[in-house]
């Protein structure tokens, strides 16, 4: 795995909720940055299930992340990705995601299976 990693929002997801693989991810977190996207869909699913924005506030401030914003070049490079992605149905998010590992030279981390079907010359690992 390269030096840097990008996380994607299930990998992060998978971590708080203590999910399969949140050992994986809580092993790279020092060497770990996530999109403002994928972390604003981490923030979104907290708040489906219930999790008080304090707690929310608090957990990501515990953990300390680096978040890298989504810039208009990121956001060109995942709308690129789009024909090479769409028959595994990526979205927005997950563009985001590999786009910005691309840009970074990084390793992508996800929790999302069908990931490890993408034909990207970028490396992917699968936590679980």
């Amino acid at each position: 795995m390269s030096e840097r990693v990008v996380l994607d929002a299930s990998a992060l997801l998978a971590l708080v909720a203590a999910e399969p693989g949140a050992n994986v991810v809580a092993t790279l977190l020092d060497a770990s940055t996530i999109s403002s996207v994928n972390l604003s869909e981490v923030v979104a699913k907290l708040a489906d299930y219930g999790v008080p924005e304090a707690a929310i506030r608090s957990s990501l401030t515990e953990l300390a992340l680096d978040v890298t914003d989504f810039t208009a070049s990121t956001a060109v490079s995942a709308g690129l990705l789009r024909p090479s992605t769409k028959a595994l149905g990526l979205s927005l998010g997950d563009r985001a995601c590999l786009a910005l590992g691309m840009e970074m030279g990084a390793t992508v981390v996800t929790a999302e299976r069908i990931w490890s079907g993408l034909t990207l010359d970028i490396p992917v690992h699968v936590i679980r």
